[in-house]
């Protein structure tokens, strides 16, 4: 057993080894001269998470179709499917850089997918944007890795306040994908912030997990049913907690369910119908309350291209397309290591989805908009601001 252990251990280390180190050659490949500017765009196309990943391309490509070129050069899109998968995302953001290499990646949806892929940006010094990986760790210690959305700390804390403040909850339960890092972190933040509002160390009455990809939670939500919580935190993804919002709701429990930014998709109305009226979530941008002037070329682009109104995280696409060009532009060079430099100079660049200024940590200082379902249709309720 032990050495059956040691070899995967050292399988594991020489496949990463190898593609870090794929990856820190294939800079010196990036031709800074080309007619062509190549921006990788990374993100889960197939598997659990294909709808975010796809929602956040949809964003980047209506970017590039109204900004195709800077500094006279093509900009040319060049898309990786990480497939919902952390080792297959590792290899993803590996080959944008080694066989297509591009200056600059966009991605990934996922908090996880996305931390994959940093040891490998960071090695081979090429800038990456997040779109909405809302993981502290996606950006903590890495100087390649930025993101134009905020962070779990600030999304758990929103949440804990609308719950303890809007709902005036005493008690809540806690329904987590273990097996997602977005979902464990933002619900710690939540638990603490909860925790604190309440002055009670036990206001959180139950905690259960589950996994991606599960289909039946009766055990779990029987188990939070006992514990009659006022509402029920079950930030996840979107597939799983429409099911599991289905379930409470034949179960009888009728507790106010609330989550996170990731519920924001059409497969989340489509398979929750009628049960996930009056859910409640966080997430980053709204249609019907546009910020600056470029949310109104994003939205009337949108709206002629697809026929329907955007989500969060396509604003989001749009807006790590538009910052790294913006970057491009101030270096006046495709030179990844100057885009990276002036990515972290971006202060007040309006955006689709509001005003970005990226801090020390590379992070966005940005507002939190909570939605509601309600006629089911994603409707606005109200605007957050960083403390």
């Amino acid at each position: 057993m032990k050495k059956r252990i040691t070899l995967l251990l050292a399988l594991v280390m020489t496949t990463t080894f190898a593609l870090t180190s794929c990856a820190t050659k294939a800079n010196t490949k990036v031709n800074v001269d080309s007619d062509v500017i190549k921006i990788g765009v990374f993100e889960p196309m197939t598997g659990a998470n294909a709808a975010g990943g796809e929602l956040e391309a949809e964003g980047a490509k209506l970017a590039n179709k109204i900004y195709p070129t800077v500094l006279g050069k093509k900009v040319e899109l060049v898309f990786a499917d990480n497939k919902s998968d952390k080792v297959e995302a590792a290899s993803a953001a590996a080959n944008l850089i080694e066989q297509e290499h591009v200056n600059a990646i966009i991605g990934s949806y996922g908090s996880g997918l996305s931390m994959s892929a940093g040891d490998i940006v960071q090695e081979a010094k090429i800038p990456a944007v997040g779109v909405t990986c809302t993981n502290p760790l996606v950006t903590a210690g890495n100087d390649y890795y930025f993101r134009v959305c905020f962070i779990d700390p600030f999304q758990g804390t929103v949440m804990a306040k609308y719950a303890a403040n809007k709902l005036k909850a005493k008690k809540v339960a806690i329904l987590q994908e273990v097996s997602s890092d977005y979902s464990v972190g933002i619900c710690k933040f939540f638990t603490d912030e909860f925790k604190k509002l309440t002055g009670d160390n036990n206001s959180i009455v139950a905690k259960a997990n589950y996994t991606t990809g599960d289909q039946d939670f009766t055990a779990q939500l029987t188990n939070i049913k006992g514990s009659n919580p006022d509402v029920i935190f079950a930030p996840g993804n979107f597939t799983e907690g429409a099911m599991l919002i289905k379930q409470a709701r034949q179960l009888g429990i009728t507790a106010p369910i609330i989550g996170g930014d990731t519920w924001e998709t059409p497969e989340f109305l489509d398979i929750g119908k009628e049960d996930v009226e009056g859910t409640v979530f966080s997430t980053f941008f709204s249609s019907e309350t546009p910020i600056t002037n470029e949310s109104k070329v994003f939205l009337d682009e949108y709206r002629k291209e697809y026929n329907k109104e955007p989500a969060a995280a396509t604003a989001l696409g749009y807006d790590a397309y538009i910052v790294i060009l913006d970057a491009i532009k101030r270096a006046d060079s495709a030179d990844p290591v100057k885009i990276r430099d002036e990515i972290a100079k971006t202060k007040n660049f309006p955006g689709a989805a509001g005003v970005i200024t990226i801090d020390e940590n590379n992070n966005a200082v940005k507002d939190a908009v909570l939605k509601i379902v309600k006629d089911g249709k994603f409707t606005y309720l109200d605007t957050i601001k960083p403390e």
